[in-house]
């Protein structure tokens, strides 16, 4: 007699990640400033790296950042970066995208066609977490304007 095995499906904790969002919000306001217009764009030089931030939408309670993680020598490396919506009522930052995925959905059928993690979504937020500590403590943040 074969033993029977019940699949749970998995059930997103939506406590952990509205605080994952708002720690990643605190640390972005470590260096967003509190003027930043459209196209603006900045490097983050903190003490493991740069990142480099463009504003691409501005509107009165949110900002649509997209962060990109500088890598010398990345010839065979995808330079890691994200599109950040940033909820300034909410005091919240949620990663909308990430590399090749465009849209992010609370949770995934696993296995699936694109292999992502039933919790993708998280772990990609959590990936924005750790990018994120590179900059915690700006060395120099450089403005430019495109």
């Amino acid at each position: 007699m074969k033993p029977q095995t019940t699949k749970y499906k998995y059930q997103p904790n939506v406590s952990a990640f509205l605080a994952l969002c708002g720690r990643n919000y605190a640390l972005i306001l470590k260096w967003l400033p509190e003027v930043a217009e459209v196209n603006d764009s900045w490097t983050v030089e903190g003490q493991f790296g740069l990142l480099d931030v463009t504003i691409l939408e501005n509107t009165k309670y949110t900002q649509l950042i997209e962060i990109t993680r500088h890598l010398p020598n990345s010839d065979f490396l995808i330079t890691p970066k994200a599109s950040v919506r940033v909820y300034h009522d909410a005091q919240l930052a949620e990663v909308l995208t990430s590399q090749q995925i465009y849209r992010l959905k609370a949770v995934y059928d696993y296995p699936n066609v694109h292999m992502h993690q039933t919790d993708e979504k998280y772990q990609v937020n959590a990936f924005l977490e750790e990018l994120l500590k590179i900059g915690c403590r700006p060395v120099q943040v450089c403005s430019s304007s495109l």
